[in-house]
């Protein structure tokens, strides 16, 4: 085990030296492509800052507003019958968006049950087995210039509400 822990101290930098020797024995000016990869990534960060502040500010406004609240109040009924919590539908929801403002989520639901608590091991096991679809999606998109977005939507509502109901799941079980 110790020397995972020391070949990890040195992992990042080996990487680095070895794709430096291999663009110099391969004749390659490195640090022109060093600088046109990063011009390329500048680009790509323009491209997509419009897309991040719209994502961030909506929920942002969302969980200012309290319309988290009135959106997990009004479908308590049904998430009682399916024997989830209502506390975890406003994070369930903002996931799919945010992960950062998830995680604001999480840290009112440890400060109010507890992380020791079944809904505090519960929504902590949620993030971690559910993903930013919209995010991820717009980021990712809006970068490759995709405009037909086919079954990804669907897969990754599925594969979230699969990650909700495993978490509920292992948390009782564990």
């Amino acid at each position: 085990m110790d020397f995972l822990v020391y070949l990890s101290y040195y992992m990042i930098p080996l990487l680095i030296f070895y794709i430096v020797g291999f663009g110099l024995l391969q004749k390659v000016d490195v640090y022109q492509e060093f600088v046109k990869g990063a011009k390329d990534g500048m680009k790509t960060v323009v491209e997509l800052l419009p897309t991040l502040i719209g994502l961030l500010m909506s929920v942002g406004i969302l969980r200012a507003s309290g319309a988290l609240d009135i959106l997990a109040a009004w479908l308590s009924p049904v998430a009682k019958l399916l024997h989830f919590d209502a506390a975890l539908l406003p994070v369930s929801f903002i996931k799919l968006f945010s992960s950062s403002a998830a995680t604001g989520l999480v840290l009112d639901i440890f400060e109010t049950y507890g992380p020791d608590s079944l809904l505090g091991k519960t929504v902590s096991i949620l993030c971690s087995s559910t993903e930013t679809v919209f995010y991820t999606m717009s980021v990712y998109f809006v970068a490759a210039k995709v405009k037909k977005t086919r079954w990804t939507l669907t897969g990754g509502l599925l594969s979230t509400l699969a990650g909700i109901v495993a978490s509920i799941w292992v948390a009782q079980w564990v």
